[in-house]
């Protein structure tokens, strides 16, 4: 890979990496109430997390740029006091990423919850567990598939990730250009057809990876589950 292909390529696993990091725990908390829970509001809940599938990812950029932007009170206060520039930094890119790729943590997360045995639950509740115990020790741990899926669901939308970056971080070489960004910069400004064609054949193949593992990953538990049940 030249110097070019090479920075986009380790800050998209970078940025990708951080990112799903920032939804991690909030993906599994999430997942668990929508699994777990019954309460009113439950559906707007859903609806919420979702958004950002539905949403154009230049309007979620823009308003990341209006409420975190160093010209907005949260920004200003961020900058002032704490030196935290997230707009037009590939911290902010980070934060841009994990907003679109939340879904996709919470999802798969969600149906393994939904998909374990409530018997489970009850007994370990009749014998005293708490919730909290419960959670810890039979929920999570069989949901570990999941939160592996949903890991590597949310890895590969970062690192695909186009329009909430550019809106939000622009594409700066070496500090936000991404892989996708690095390949509409190519498209734009390059006539080396053999450049474009390797930097998308990367980025293709960092996806299609990715999405095969959590595929493969998510289908193998619940086979099992579905064993463990006859």
């Amino acid at each position: 890979m030249t110097a070019f292909e090479s920075s986009a390529f380790f800050l998209s696993i970078k940025i990708g990496m951080l990112s799903t990091c920032f939804i991690l725990i909030p993906g599994i908390i999430i997942g668990w109430i929508l699994a777990k829970k019954n309460f009113f509001g439950k559906i707007l809940l859903d609806s919420f997390i979702h958004l950002p599938l539905v949403i154009p990812p230049i309007g979620i950029g823009y308003i990341l740029l209006i409420i975190l932007g160093k010209n907005s009170y949260l920004g200003n206060f961020l900058y002032e006091n704490f030196n935290i520039s997230l707009s037009f930094s590939w911290i902010g890119a980070a934060l841009a990423c994990s907003i679109m790729s939340f879904p996709l943590m919470v999802r798969p997360i969600r149906v393994l919850m939904e998909a374990q045995d409530k018997k489970i639950d009850d007994a370990a509740r009749s014998l005293g567990a708490s919730e909290f115990r419960i959670f810890l020790t039979i929920t999570l741990p069989l949901a570990y598939p999941g939160i592996l899926a949903g890991l590597v669901l949310a890895f590969a939308r970062s690192i695909g990730e186009f329009g909430a970056t550019i809106a939000f971080v622009g594409n700066i070489p070496g500090e936000t250009q991404t892989l996708p960004l690095a390949l509409w910069t190519l498209i734009e400004t390059s006539n080396n057809q053999n450049e474009i064609i390797r930097l998308g054949l990367i980025s293709i193949f960092l996806s299609i990876l990715a999405l095969l593992i959590a595929t493969s990953v998510e289908k193998k538990f619940l086979d099992r589950l579905k064993n463990d049940k006859k």
